[in-house]
Formats: structure tokens, C-alpha cells, sequence
């Protein structure tokens, strides 16, 4: 199955005007102790949500696999001001994790989790994070609550986004085709990408990738399987409960208690 690789350098334009990424990390830190707290982001991308993080005064390691998104990351971290030993930015797979130390908090947002579309990935990483996570530690999974009805047929042409890429001097429109197969609990996804270049020729990108999604038995059943249970459960970052219309899945998740 295809997996999620971004244009990098559109990223943050693409993503700017999403209501929700405004919010998810202002409600990620209210759960946080003040004191410092070692926080391990899995999928750090252009550290849109690991910047903040270690601006709150927390030490912050983010990983990725996209040598271009942990690129646009440093470029970002040192325009800020923020010393490496603060925000860390390593370039791993997250199915191959191994950082040799544990951390206090590990969060993976914006739907990231559901990009790993097998049984065999998600118990991979969930036994990465459980490996990396410290014994009184905490694990913050965030994922869209699944609409029976949207995911039930094919869409095209959805979720127009129009957006300005300003080191590019381009203005990009976006639109999405979704072809959802129930049998396999995977939505097959194609971003479609037009623009013009400076001379008034159009050009065109195509990205193609599989979502899976996950219901909230199903999220609870697969961490306890890799040894965590869920502590708490939001509906949206207003911490609203979880009802059948909420969002978003938001759990926060520690270790479970290993029998024998």
C-alpha cells in the first residue's frame, strides 16, 4: 500500500488555514505537568507541532522519514532560535525506532497514526512506542472519528484547498479524490495539485496514499494488545467527551501492568 509522502515544500501553506491545527497543540500542552518533560513526536514532519512544544520549555526529539520535511524542520527550529539540544530532529523510520532512550511523553498527531494501514505496522510502532516509553510515561495518539456514511463511497473532487506558497512565489489549489474499500479498511487517497508557472503555463502534481480508520473499540483493543491502555479519551481539543458526533479520537494512553 502506497504511504503518505507530502510535497514538503508545500506543507505548511497547504495545512495553514486547517482550523483544528491551531488547536491540537494548545490542548496537547495544557496535559503536560509544567515541570520539563521529555517528549518524543513520532512523524515530526516540518515540526509544526514540535517548535511549540519545546518554545513551552520542554525537550522535544522529533523523527521522520522524509529527509525533506526533517530539512524544512531545522530550517524552521534554527530560524527560531531554539538550540538543537532543545528539539532534536532525527531522520527514522518510526517502524524502525530505536533511540537507545525513553522519554516522558510520546504523540503522534493530525491523523498520522492512521497512515499505517496494517496490522503488522500499527503493532510494530505501538511496540516502538511502549519500548520508548518511560515506565510512568504517556502516549498521545490523535485521530478523526470515522463517518460510516462519508466512508461508505467514493468522493471526488473534496476538501478544495487554495494556498500560497511564498518562498515559491505560487499560488497552488488542491483538491482530493477518496475511494474507500471496506474490506480492507483503507481509504485510497489522490491529492491533485494545479498551478501556474510565471510564464502562464499550468502545471499539475499528483500524490497518491491509503488511510486507514479507526473505530474507538478498535483503537483501545489494539493498544492493549501491544501492552497500553488508554487513561483518557477526548472528542475534541475543547476536552469534550467522545460521543458517536464527536471529531476527533484523542487518547491519552499510558502502560499497561504486565501479568505474572
Amino acid at each position: 500500500m502506497p504511504s503518505y509522502r507530502a510535497i514538503a515544500e508545500y506543507y505548511d501553506a497547504e495545512y495553514q488555514a486547517r482550523e483544528m491545527l491551531a488547536q491540537d497543540v494548545p490542548f496537547f500542552l495544557q496535559q503536560l505537568p509544567r515541570r520539563r518533560q521529555s517528549v518524543l513526536e513520532l512523524a515530526v514532519g516540518t515540526a509544526r507541532v514540535a517548535i511549540p512544544i519545546a518554545q513551552a520549555g520542554h525537550r522535544v526529539v522529533g523523527i521522520d522519514y522524509d529527509a525533506s520535511m526533517i530539512q524544512i524542520a531545522k530550517r524552521k527550529r534554527d530560524s527560531v532560535g531554539i538550540d538543537e539540544r532543545d528539539l532534536g530532529l532525527v531522520r527514522q523510520d518510526a517502524l524502525k525506532l530505536n533511540l537507545r532512550q525513553q522519554f516522558d511523553w510520546i504523540c503522534i498527531f493530525f491523523n498520522t497514526f492512521l497512515n499505517f494501514t496494517t496490522l503488522t505496522q500499527q503493532d510494530r510502532l505501538l511496540q516502538n512506542v511502549r519500548k520508548h516509553l518511560k515506565p510512568a510515561g504517556r502516549f498521545w495518539v490523535d485521530i478523526f472519528n470515522p463517518d460510516p456514511v462519508r466512508l461508505s463511497r467514493p468522493t471526488t473532487a473534496v476538501d478544495p484547498v487554495l494556498f500560497y506558497v511564498p518562498h515559491l512565489d505560487r499560488a497552488v489549489s488542491r483538491t482530493a479524490d477518496i475511494t474507500p474499500d471496506a474490506t480492507g479498511q483503507v481509504q485510497h487517497i489522490t491529492f491533485h495539485y494545479r498551478w501556474f508557472d510565471r510564464v502562464g503555463r499550468e502545471k499539475r502534481a499528483r500524490r497518491k496514499f491509503d488511510m486507514t480508520f479507526l473505530f474507538p473499540r478498535e483503537l483501545q483493543l489494539l493498544l492493549e494488545r501491544n501492552g497500553l491502555v488508554i487513561e483518557s479519551i477526548f472528542g475534541n481539543y475543547d476536552g469534550s467527551k467522545l460521543t458517536n458526533d464527536s471529531p476527533r479520537i484523542i487518547a491519552c494512553c499510558k502502560r499497561a501492568r504486565m501479568r505474572g
